[in-house]
Formats: C-alpha cells, sequence, structure tokens
C-alpha cells in the first residue's frame, strides 16, 4: 500500500508538472536527430539473453550519438514502477519497458504516455493501451518450429509415440505461453505425449533440479525440450551424468554453446535463434523514429529461423547467442 501511495504521489506531481509546462508554453523534450536520451526499464539482468540485450541496446544508443538510462527492475514490480517514474521525471525522450509482469506496470506506463513519451515494449508486451510499438520476436513461431523439428527426427529415427518433457519457463509469462503453445501445435495428432515440467525461470540451475526429479519420475522420456537454451543444456547435463545419451533435446534461442552441440551431431538436435543484441538495436532504432514521431509498426519483428546440424554452419557464433540478423525496419 505505501508502495502504491509513493507511486500515486510521484504519478499526480509529474502529471501536474506537465500540465504546468504546457500552460505556460514550456516546450517538452523534443526528439533531435541526435543526442536524444531513452529510457529503459529491464525485467532483470539474472538471465544472459536480458544481459545481451542491454548490452545492443547500448551499443546501439552510443553508436547514434544517444544516451541510454538503463534501470535494472530486479523482478521486482514495485521497484520496475519507480523506476519508470524515474525515468519520467528525467525527462526521457522515449521508454522502452520489458515488463515484469504484463499488468501491474500499466499505470506506470499510462503516466508516460500522458507525459508525451512514446513507450516501446521489448520481448515481454504488456495487456495495456497506447504503447507506440513492440519489438519482439514470434515466440509462437519459435516454439512451433521446434516442435516440427522434433516430430520429424522422431519420424526419421521410427519413433511413433514418443514420451517429451517439457521444461517450461516463467509462470504466466507471454513469451513461455507462446513457446508452449507453438510446441504444442506441431505436436498435436502426431501420437506423442507431453508431461509439462516445473517452471525452471528460464535458469540453467533450475533445470538441473528439475530434471532430476524429471528423470527418476519419466524413465522412458524419448525427448526434452526446454523453452530456452540454458535450461536444455541444464537437461542435457543430467542426462549425460545418468548416461542417456538416447534423450534428443531441444530449445529456443540459439545460445552458441547449444548450436555448438548441435554442430558436433549429438543428441541436441534443434534451437530457433534469438540474437538478443540484434534485438537491443532494433528497439533502439524504434525509439528513434517514435521519438521523432515518425510513424512505426505497432509490432516489429526482429526475425528468427530454425537451427538443426544441417545448417548450423551458416550463423556465426564467436558471442554468447548466435548471430542472425535479418533487415527487419525497411532501411
Amino acid at each position: 500500500m505505501l508502495n502504491r501511495r509513493r507511486f500515486l504521489s510521484k504519478f499526480a506531481l509529474a502529471v501536474s508538472a506537465l500540465s504546468l509546462a504546457v500552460g505556460f508554453g514550456m516546450p517538452l523534450p523534443a526528439a533531435n536527430a541526435e543526442g536524444l536520451k531513452i529510457g529503459f526499464s529491464q525485467v532483470t539482468l539474472q538471465s544472459p539473453f536480458y544481459v545481451q540485450l542491454k548490452t545492443g541496446a547500448e551499443a546501439a544508443a552510443k553508436a547514434g550519438g544517444d544516451t541510454l538510462v538503463f534501470l535494472d527492475a530486479n523482478g521486482d514490480v514495485s521497484k520496475q514502477n519507480n523506476d519508470i517514474q524515474d525515468l519520467i521525471t528525467q525527462g526521457v525522450n522515449a521508454l522502452i519497458i520489458n515488463p515484469v509482469n504484463p499488468d501491474a506496470v500499466v499505470p506506470s506506463l499510462e503516466a508516460a504516455i500522458a507525459a508525451g513519451i512514446p513507450v516501446i515494449t521489448v520481448d515481454r508486451s504488456v495487456n495495456g493501451k497506447g504503447v507506440t510499438a513492440h519489438v519482439g520476436r514470434d515466440n509462437k513461431k519459435m516454439g512451433q518450429m521446434v516442435g516440427e523439428a522434433v516430430v520429424a527426427r522422431l519420424k526419421a529415427d521410427g519413433v511413433e509415440k514418443a514420451k517429451i518433457i517439457e521444461i517450461q519457463g516463467d509462470a504466466g509469462g507471454a513469451v513461455m505461453m507462446d513457446r508452449r503453445d507453438g510446441f504444442h501445435a506441431a505436436l498435436e495428432g502426431s501420437g506423442h505425449t507431453i508431461v509439462e515440467g516445473p517452471y525452471a525461470e528460464y535458469i540453467r540451475a533450475n533445470a538441473v533440479t528439475a530434471m532430476q526429479d524429471l528423470l527418476q519420475a519419466n524413465p522412458d522420456v524419448k525427448v526434452v525440450y526446454a523453452h530456452n537454451d540454458d535450461m536444455a543444456l541444464g537437461a542435457l547435463q543430467v542426462l549425460k551424468e545418468n548416461n542417456r545419451n538416447d534423450v534428443l533435446v531441444a530449445g529456443v534461442d540459439g545460445l552458441s554453446e547449444a548450436l555448438t552441440i548441435i554442430a558436433e551431431g549429438g543428441n541436441y538436435i534443434a534451437s530457433t535463434l534469438n540474437d538478443p543484441k540484434y534485438l537491443g538495436d532494433v528497439t533502439i532504432q524504434v525509439a528513434r523514429e517514435a521519438a521523432a514521431k515518425k510513424e512505426v509498426a505497432k509490432f516489429v519483428d526482429a526475425g528468427s529461423t530454425l537451427v538443426t546440424s544441417k545448417n548450423v554452419a551458416d550463423f556465426p557464433r564467436e558471442g554468447l547467442f548466435a548471430e542472425y540478423r535479418p533487415q527487419v525496419l525497411g532501411q
């Protein structure tokens, strides 16, 4: 309740300041060709993907002569709301947000919109209205592509009915639901069975713990699908420790470590690319366009593709994540 009171108080002050500025003819923050101040409220930095997303955004902002004010919510909704209000007070020209919760940050976003600041969501969308654009990838399609690869591999191996363990991301998360639903759609009517495992929060250590229990409860497992490569690699570690090289593994995100194993032709069979640095780069470009009051698409898809042993050599993987940078903004 105290956090809510503080937020409402800050919101009232922000709106009052905005009204005074308009009333006295004071100019609001303007979007220049360069030298913008762009705010970025990130859900967490506890995931390698989000660390790389931050790195990509920082590099793109610096290259364009802009200032990126980055704040980490560390998975705390209250902190994220306070962070957004702080960015509004600083007079950012555009606000990027990767929400902790799609509903809980809506009042903060409404405050930004009321202050005339364009709001761009990245990776995770929100349920509120007025957001200028969402930059991300089609996670349902990504899950479906991996599912189709799993079905194809099982068919090639002559396996008609397989038990597939699914290690999930975060409970209630939009990305989790899309990667789950896309994978399930690909498996529909295949004759295979999916066992939905626990939510491991996209963290490898959590997946290791989960897989230890899942393997004991499901010794007849044929495939493990995880909502990201980090968790899939955690599952693979447990499988190796138990000499279960007969179990296939698939993930999402294009982690270079995973692609190296795919290239070796082992039992890690598929992933879909989700280059976070490029996602950060595209998001900054969209933020610039929005700050300049230019028309931008409501959804900007940064692009993805399936990776298997057949095409893994096509993608550079010098960094933490494999590089995949299709032209998506029509420039």
